[in-house]
């Protein structure tokens, strides 16, 4: 599908500590298709943006939307851009910050299922957010995802990985 290449998402990699006590944290999606994926399936929290939109503008709503509160109003970080598998490049950004994920409140977005069926469910965007260390965030995280870990972890100059 020729529109699926030129898709764009810009999201935030929210991190806390360093060193060995780096930690970063990542969104499960919602809804039935990803219930039982674990490996692979966590991302930065992020979006799609449109032509004449600021990334990072973008990035800090996604954040917003899918965790239910603003990203810390801190400078980003760069981390540049990726291309997953699906052809959907993401643009990431790194903030420090801490955040209790036990209040995390995503919105919803409406998703049909089972697939093909014609009906519409509503779902929230995101499940769950959870802190990881660096090892066990690249086995979490969508492979196309990793690295943007491996550039937070140069960024900071972290021993951890």
């Amino acid at each position: 599908m020729a529109g699926r290449s030129s898709r764009r998402s810009a999201g935030i990699l929210l991190h806390r500590g360093h060193g060995d006590g780096l930690e970063v944290l990542l969104v499960h999606p919602g809804g039935p298709a990803w219930v039982n994926r674990d490996a692979g399936a966590w991302s930065i929290p992020k979006g799609e943006y449109g032509d004449g939109e600021d990334p990072l503008d973008a990035a800090r709503r996604e954040f917003r939307e899918e965790l239910g509160s603003a990203p810390p109003p801190v400078a980003a970080a760069d981390l540049g851009e990726i291309r997953q598998r699906s052809g959907k490049r993401v643009h990431g950004w790194a903030i420090p910050g801490d955040l209790d994920v036990s209040e995390v409140v995503s919105n919803t977005v409406e998703f049909e299922w089972p697939p093909r069926s014609g009906r519409v469910i509503e779902i929230p965007e995101v499940d769950r957010a959870a802190w990881f260390g660096l090892d066990t965030a690249r086995e979490k995280i969508n492979t196309g995802q990793v690295p943007l870990l491996d550039r937070l972890e140069e960024l900071l100059g972290s021993n951890t990985g």
